[in-house]
């Protein structure tokens, strides 16, 4: 097993420019370079970052929400049905043949049972207290690393001149600083990974699994490949904005929207300006451009370049958002939602009557289409068939 990962996963020509070797990394008493095996500690502090979020969110998240006026919405809550709650372990959303089998099944109209699901979705929805526990522990924790990050790279000579980057390249002596500047931003990422089945899911939700995987990735082969200063720039341009996006989020929450407004503002611009002008200006262009004046193209080279380019494409998707975000703030005067966050649906009693409205206005008769199910249509096609439908087990069949 170790021959096998040092000729295919350890192998030099993978993780060192042509001329070098692991031998030529070697430590000593007094210099360290970044060693493969420093990663599994990411892992358990992963698990550590668990249990402070868990924590925090007890002991400072809630009673801050309740200082700072966050109410949850009061929610109609769906009657209990068994039969409607097996369907719905195995689907949510039912199409209008199910719906009419549904409701002859349980005896109740089809408007009716639609009206369970809309109301049994909102249950399962995640509520404001929630998504404020969740914004107050990323806002501490970006805030935290991007401060902690700037004081330690600001008299870096990197930071200023990003030639300075490849200075030495790859025999850089890693500095205690900046080992636990990444395995503290590693573990962060690897706790997010680990909870991301139990945080609020957004319309986002595949694109951050990509981010999550892209950084773990990108921070653990940067490590490797002793790619710690550049990447320390990445980790800082990342950092930059994310506080600002999750304090207009705890404030959105808390009803604050004078507040949040001027947060989204500012989160705005500067997202803009660090991640569509000096991530690829900087960042891209000194690990594509200046890394070929110290050594020729390998793998690692084109790997870690590949990995930033899928970070920007998820810039580039992200930014799209804000500006339908901006767009709204500018043309509506107010912000009423994250374009990510998931819409709770509202209860059909007020469709119903903008339906009658509409009825009234138009002089038509039959059935009110409200966005509900026509039941009548379901049923005049049902009545062509000579089975009974059924369902049983969350599956149509006919009897």
């Amino acid at each position: 097993m170790q021959s096998f990962l040092n000729e295919w996963l350890w192998c030099e020509e993978y993780w060192l420019p042509p001329g070098i070797s692991w031998k030529d990394m070697t430590e000593t008493d007094d210099i360290h370079y970044p060693q493969p095996r420093h990663l599994f500690f990411s892992v358990i502090f992963g698990l550590v970052f668990i249990v402070l979020r868990h924590l925090f969110e007890r002991y400072v998240a809630i009673p801050l929400s309740q200082h700072m006026g966050v109410k949850e919405k009061s929610r109609l809550r769906a009657f209990a049905n068994p039969v409607l709650e097996t369907f719905y372990r195995k689907r949510r959303i039912p199409d209008k043949a199910e719906l009419f089998c549904l409701s002859r099944q349980c005896n109740i109209p089809c408007q009716k049972v639609e009206r369970w699901f809309r109301r049994r979705r909102n249950q399962d929805r995640p509520g404001i207290t929630k998504k404020f526990c969740e914004a107050s522990w990323r806002f501490s924790f970006y805030f935290f690393a991007f401060f902690g990050g700037l004081s330690m790279l600001f008299n870096k000579p990197w930071f200023w001149d990003q030639r300075e980057c490849w200075t030495g390249y790859p025999q850089q002596q890693i500095l205690p600083s900046m080992y636990w500047y990444y395995m503290t931003e590693l573990a962060f990422y690897w706790s997010l990974l680990f909870r991301v089945a139990f945080d609020v899911k957004r319309k986002d939700f595949t694109e951050q699994i990509i981010h999550h995987i892209v950084t773990i990735v990108l921070i653990g082969f940067s490590y490797c490949a002793n790619y710690i200063r550049v990447g320390s720039l990445v980790l800082i341009v990342h950092d930059a904005s994310d506080f600002f996006l999750e304090s207009a989020k705890m404030f959105n929450y808390a009803g604050w929207k004078r507040t949040c407004n001027v947060l989204f503002v500012i989160f705005s611009s500067v997202f803009f300006i660090t991640r569509l002008v000096i991530f690829p200006s900087k960042v891209i262009y000194t690990t594509y451009y200046f890394s070929m004046e110290i050594f020729k193209p390998f793998f690692g080279y084109y790997f870690f370049n590949a990995l930033l380019m899928i970070l920007q494409l998820l810039h580039a998707f992200w930014a799209y958002l804000i500006l339908l975000m901006v767009y709204k703030f500018i043309f509506i005067g107010k912000l009423d939602k994250d374009e990510r966050s998931d819409v709770e649906e509202s209860d059909d009693s007020s469709e119903e009557e903008k339906g009658k409205e509409k009825q009234r206005k138009n002089g038509t008769n039959g059935v009110i289409h409200t966005g509900e199910v026509d039941c009548r249509a379901v049923t005049e096609e049902n009545s062509y068939s000579h089975g009974k439908p059924d369902i049983t087990n969350g599956h149509l069949k006919s009897s």
